[in-house]
């Protein structure tokens, strides 16, 4: 390993703090260390700081100071550069991330000898139409939502796959995730708790209006098709609940399977399971 990216959230407590102690242990061992800007300030590391967009060729590994949501964000950010990402957990639940700050030191000496496997994960195209004209589009690491406002009128949402109806789902909305977003907001939903090995689509609805609406696993391959109808103007389009988007009636959202992924550094011994118990059954 000779050279690495550091990102961090400077909202985070004790991130600038993690971030200078990172800095520190890499270059001993003669890592040449690269900063964003955000991070290159918080540690007054000016001398390393570096543009992103300029880490194709150079970086090797990235590190990631925050939550789940700073590293949905750089994973994003990041998409079709193909260099893993090691999250360093200081935020609150820390479901992707594979390393603590306590045992900072015991994880650079483990990435310097090799002993990590990376996993590559799913990512969602999607995107954004109104009367037959496509208004934006995004990558999504975890999920793709679309729901109502505070008012508590319901929204239709009628979704079909490569063509083919799937169904007409009445309620709050829906929400596509990958098998890596089926740990969050569609979990809180109802849905399944999918192997992050398994390449699929999954159509989670949002608190329905009928007993027989459930989530379903559908292939990664497919294209799925999402018309919006309601007579109100509170809907949102979510992408990994950071961007979102004021949606109207008759609009449609397109999601597919992107050619791009993420790719996560994990502890060869820790199993995905294993991750589920210790953060989802506290």
């Amino acid at each position: 390993m000779q050279t690495v990216g550091i990102l961090l959230n400077p909202e985070k407590p004790h991130a600038s703090e993690v971030a200078k102690k990172l800095v520190t242990l890499l270059e001993r061992r003669g890592v040449s260390v690269l900063l964003e800007p955000t991070c290159a300030d918080c540690v007054k590391r000016p001398d390393c700081y570096s543009e992103i967009e300029s880490w194709t060729q150079e970086v090797e590994m990235v590190f990631v100071l925050g939550g789940d949501g700073t590293l949905l964000g750089v994973a994003r950010e990041l998409a079709g550069r193909n260099i893993p990402i090691l999250g360093i957990n200081v935020g609150n639940l820390g479901f992707l991330s594979e390393a603590e700050p306590q045992d900072l030191a015991h994880a650079v000496d483990r990435i310097m000898a090799g002993e990590y496997s990376i996993e590559r994960r799913m990512m969602l195209d999607v995107e954004w139409w109104r009367n037959e004209e496509r208004l934006d589009q995004g990558i999504a690491f975890n999920d793709v939502g679309i729901a109502k406002g505070s008012f508590s009128r319901m929204v239709q949402c009628t979704v079909t796959m490569d063509g083919l109806p799937v169904g007409s789902y009445q309620g709050d909305g829906v929400i596509v995730s990958t098998p890596t977003g089926s740990t969050a907001y569609s979990l809180s939903c109802g849905g399944p708790v999918v192997h992050p090995n398994i390449h699929a689509l999954l159509l989670t609805p949002i608190c329905p209006h009928t007993l027989t609406s459930r989530p379903i696993v559908l292939p990664a391959q497919s294209e799925l098709e999402i018309t919006i109808e309601a007579n109100h103007h509170e809907m949102g389009l979510t992408i990994d609940g950071q961007i979102g988007y004021a949606l109207e009636s008759g609009d449609k959202v397109k999601i597919r399977q992107s050619v791009y992924y993420t790719y996560l550094v994990k502890w060869k011994e820790r199993s995905f399971f294993e991750v589920v118990q210790k953060k989802l059954h506290g």
